[in-house]
């Protein structure tokens, strides 16, 4: 039987997720989020798809995963596996670490965000990340603070490596399988605003529509039409909040040349319409 802890602070709010799950698991969708996300592989191993490529996280590995960054875990085939998911918004580290933001959010940009720490602060991490169930679990007093004092030490801990440049990291997979796909989806991502489709797409890259149809979704997990919306609404969002161009321009900058497709995608993958979106944020 699967087994699930979860603990949320006060605001602003820190979220820590526990799992331990018994057989092979796979995450059915992509999806991305506002928040910066800490993934703590407890035992097992898993695959991890990040942006555009796909990586082997094992036992004692972590990944950070960048606000808005697209990104899917699935299985290996193996057993199943246990890990701890650490989740924050800006306004966590604001509130708490201002003066300590720009080490803190280090590992979130360095690539690739899978990182191996040495054998001699391995078992440092291994120690955190007990403290942080034993917190989770437990009413002492002083909780909320310790586990916010735990997570700014292992973010301290991956920082000081991210700025020394001696840790080591996992290298996307690299199966011509693997690397075909992980091409196709940085293209994606670099051309999102223009017209993509499945056949001039499998033209450009020497593939059968069906192949490269079949293919994309078992290594990303997403159709390529999927893959390819969540992308434009992605970066329509971020036009949303930064800009104050009209809608209608938003849709086509971000490659849709139907704005009634425009508005009826992105209400599906953000639950708002485009105008609504714009006015909560």
């Amino acid at each position: 039987m699967d087994n699930q802890v979860l603990y949320e602070s006060k605001e602003p709010v820190l979220t820590l997720e526990y799992m331990k799950r018994m057989a092979d698991f796979s995450m059915h969708t992509d999806h991305y989020h506002a928040s910066y996300e800490i993934y703590y592989l407890i035992s097992g191993e898993r695959f991890y798809f990040i942006r555009d490529s796909s990586y082997h996280v094992r036992k004692g590995d972590l990944v950070f995963i960048n606000k808005r960054e697209l990104h899917k875990t699935s299985g290996t085939g193996s057993a199943g596996h246990e890990r701890l998911v650490i989740y924050f918004h800006e306004e966590w580290l604001d509130t708490h670490f201002a003066e300590h933001r720009e080490l803190l959010e280090a590992p979130f940009l360095q690539q690739p965000p899978v990182v191996r720490l040495p054998v001699r602060d391995q078992l440092h991490a291994e120690q955190l990340v007990e403290r942080l169930m034993g917190e989770m679990t437990g009413t002492a007093a002083g909780r909320d603070l310790a586990i916010r004092q735990t997570v700014a030490d292992l973010l301290l801990l991956a920082s000081r490596h991210a700025s020394a440049g001696d840790g080591m990291s996992a290298e996307p997979l690299d199966t011509p399988l693997h690397l075909k796909m992980s091409e196709i989806a940085r293209f994606i991502n670099e051309h999102y605003d223009q017209p993509i489709h499945l056949t001039s797409l499998a033209e450009q890259f020497f593939l059968s529509p069906y192949y490269l149809s079949r293919t994309f979704r078992k290594v990303i997990g997403l159709t390529m039409n999927e893959y390819l919306n969540l992308v434009r609404i992605r970066a329509a969002e971020q036009l949303l909040k930064d800009t104050d161009l009209p809608v209608t321009e938003i849709a086509a900058k971000v490659g849709y040349d139907n704005f009634s497709h425009f508005g009826k995608t992105f209400k599906k993958i953000t639950k708002a319409s485009p105008r609504m979106y714009r006015k909560v944020q």
